[in-house]
């Protein structure tokens, strides 16, 4: 699976894990940043992961901040963005058979690295249910205001 991972200057660290744990896991990784320790805004990540993954340019995304909540608000500006804020693996399967979420957001102050790996794992090998699903989603796509972020 080709996945774009961004984060802040918050989760620098945990993003550097979690790029090797989905390297060994045999994923193609697009790293849009952050590439250090230096305070930078995580709606500028967010935006550049949202976006290769609104353009099919990367299956699904994955984005860390201090808590996850800036990234995920960040994310789902985007139209076709369904980005979920997950700190345990139940919401993670959640995210995935329910919503068809395509971006994860965890948090490195609130998540442990190994937590966030199981979390991630749940998360990518959970398929969607579709079905009843399928309605919920569409009428969010139809009562959002249709506007890309800028």
């Amino acid at each position: 699976m080709k996945i774009v991972i961004g984060c802040d200057h918050a989760a620098y660290d945990a993003k550097t894990e979690i790029v090797k744990y989905l390297k060994s896991n045999g994923h193609d990784i697009i790293d849009e940043g952050t590439y250090g320790l230096e305070s930078v805004d995580y709606p500028d990540f967010a935006a550049s992961a949202s976006l290769k993954v609104q353009a099919g340019e990367a299956d699904r995304g994955v984005l860390i901040c201090g808590t996850g909540i800036g990234m995920s608000i960040a994310a789902n500006r985007f139209k076709g963005i369904r980005a979920a804020l997950c700190f345990n693996e139940e919401l993670a399967k959640l995210s995935r058979l329910h919503n068809n979420a395509n971006i994860l957001c965890m948090g490195a102050r609130t998540q442990s690295i190994d937590s966030m790996k199981n979390i991630l794992s749940v998360w990518l090998t959970t398929a969607w249910e579709g079905d009843r699903h399928a309605l919920r989603l569409n009428k969010i796509e139809l009562n959002s205001r249709g506007q890309d972020a800028e």
